[in-house]
């Protein structure tokens, strides 16, 4: 396994439409999917698609929320997904990314949706989800499309500095809770 290095924004591989993939069971894809695990776990982070480890393939790796009295936490890794809203009725929140190191931003998202994709062994998965995890599976899935969550923002006022976000959260209570 290999921490691999995390394209950043204005990078062409994180602009550009990724490829499917002819065969989801491949051993390289196993191997890529491993080390995209390893490089999200270091670095740390939620999710990772392979654009942003330089690799023009349509596979995303992706921790889903805490569920359960144990605040259980899945593995989701993914191979040719799709997505698609089950309601018109989105939600903001902030968000960050790996490739957008050091900048939150307010972004509107979908509140329900259904994902479906392939699972490293050629078994597919399809899901029906809301809130958080719902969420990051359309942040990551946005990074096949050649989308950074910058480019969902309604408005660029809300792309702040890490540092700076605590200004932001005084100023408008409502978006402290997200």
């Amino acid at each position: 396994m290999a921490i691999l290095k995390i394209a950043r924004m204005g990078h062409p591989v994180l602009a550009q439409p990724a490829d499917p993939v002819a065969d989801p069971t491949a051993p390289e894809i196993r191997t890529l999917i491993r080390d995209m695990v390893e490089t999200m776990i270091d670095a740390p982070g939620q999710g990772l698609a392979a654009p942003q480890v330089h690799v023009p393939l349509r596979v995303a790796v992706f921790l889903t929320p805490p569920e359960g009295p144990e605040d259980r936490r899945e593995l989701v890794t993914l191979v040719n997904p799709r997505w698609e809203p089950l309601t018109e009725e989105k939600d903001l929140a902030w968000e960050g990314c790996l490739s957008v190191p050091g900048l939150r931003g307010l972004v509107p998202r979908y509140t329900r949706i259904v994902y479906e994709g392939t699972l490293p062994d050629g078994t597919r998965l399809a899901r029906e989800v809301e809130g958080w995890h719902a969420r990051v599976v359309q942040h990551e899935l946005d990074h096949l499309d050649g989308i950074l969550y910058p480019q969902r923002m309604t408005d660029l006022k809300d792309l702040v500095f890490e540092t700076e976000l605590k200004h932001r959260a005084a100023l408008r209570p409502e978006e402290a809770e997200e």
